[in-house]
């Protein structure tokens, strides 16, 4: 008898030490995202983006299963807010990440100081986010820059007359002064300036001052998309080209997902930006892949997707450092230097501002073998950090 009960009690006792770790929390990863309205585009993008890189890595780090909790945040900050407090008080993430735009990144930082919570940002490029909160790290680009090495590139070529038009909201304000900052110290001059509303800006009555001004060339900031789109097509339709005025962007204004909207308007376009779609490396070409999987091959991916997969492998990466156990303190330290081996090349998180260090890439519009249109790598600017930092 007494052999029987000692024989259930170390069945029993080897039932209970397995219980914790079959019942072990899954690692919970908050993605604040825009899904509908007019900046949809940029949330499927990033959530397809950290599906791909779980579909290559697997769905566990660290003895823990990984699950994307995605909330949309309608493109409005207060809502970004509001869904990003539900995901720390009911959902009890992790994790912070998503982020498309500056104003919803702005709105959940002293959220995430509060809760000391890591707060990854996938695109979001305005210069000061990392400034709200020592509890967020970016791990996809600021606008000054990708903006600098333009102003230097355009001088280097000879143009010195330029007119700028940005959208009238924080990264295009970045971008804006970065690019005049940059142009006139090294002899360029600013001969006009338009700033456009966020949202249905009417280009036509900018076009037409910007050809009068005959400049050598227009810097252009507009987030990726329709504006992008609807701005080419005036470009074109008021013959700009034809008076002999470049167009030099930003790379969102010829992004990947959308060019071919575009038709022959995008043409010998230079733009700067960290990721294209054409780079060629074998981690692109995995990305690439992943994402077609997991997402279809009816809409291309773009930087906005790799700024979520790397987002991805460095929450992978804490995750795995600290063994599953995730402090928000612990976490930030990890995040601070941390080197992640991106499809657009190497990047470093810089330990004092917690912004990537990475190569900025000049890209023309060409229009290659498979009769599609991609931004070309031509020349590049290593180990660029924000200019402005």
């Amino acid at each position: 008898m007494f052999k029987r009960l000692a024989k259930v009690l170390a069945v029993s006792a080897a039932c209970l030490a397995a219980v914790p770790a079959a019942a072990q929390e899954p690692l919970k990863v908050g993605m604040v995202l825009e899904m509908s309205g007019g900046f949809a585009d940029f949330g499927m993008q990033m959530m397809n983006g950290a599906r791909a890189y779980m579909k290559v890595h697997g769905d566990t780090v660290a003895g823990r299963k990984v699950q994307l909790i995605v909330k949309d945040t309608t493109g409005v900050p207060d809502v970004a807010k509001r869904v990003a407090q539900e995901l720390v008080t009911n959902d009890k993430v992790d994790f912070l990440a998503g982020f498309g735009l500056t104003p919803s990144a702005l709105a959940v930082a002293s959220l995430a100081t509060e809760a000391k919570k890591p707060m990854i940002i996938m695109n979001a490029a305005t210069s000061i986010i990392t400034t709200r909160s020592p509890y967020i790290a970016r791990v996809s680009f600021t606008l000054p820059q990708v903006t600098a090495p333009l102003a230097t590139w355009a001088i280097r070529n000879g143009i010195t007359k330029v007119y700028t038009l940005v959208s009238d909201f924080g990264p295009g304000i970045d971008a804006e002064t970065q690019f005049k900052k940059t142009f006139t110290a090294a002899g360029g001059q600013i001969v006009g300036e338009v700033r456009t509303p966020m949202r249905n800006p009417e280009f036509a009555p900018f076009l037409q001052r910007m050809k009068d001004a005959r400049p050598q060339a227009v810097f252009v900031f507009l987030p990726a998309g329709e504006q992008a789109v609807g701005f080419m097509k005036g470009f074109a339709e008021r013959e700009l080209d034809k008076a002999g005025i470049k167009l030099i962007a930003t790379g969102d204004v010829t992004e990947d997902g959308v060019i071919e909207a575009m038709g022959d308007a995008p043409l010998g376009v230079i733009t700067t930006q960290h990721y294209s779609v054409a780079h060629d490396s074998p981690q692109n070409r995995t990305f690439l892949k992943a994402y077609a999987e997991v997402a279809g091959t009816a809409q291309r991916a773009n930087f906005m997707a790799v700024g979520a997969w790397d987002g991805m492998a460095a929450i992978y990466e804490v995750a795995r450092r600290l063994g599953g156990k995730i402090d928000g303190d612990k976490a930030m330290e990890v995040l601070k230097g941390m080197k992640i081996d991106s499809p657009r090349g190497p990047v470093v998180i810089d330990p004092a501002t917690r912004d990537p260090i990475e190569t900025i890439y000049v890209r023309r519009v060409e229009r290659l073998k498979d009769g599609k249109l991609y931004n070309v790598e031509f020349d590049q600017f290593p180990n660029v950090r924000d200019p402005t930092r």
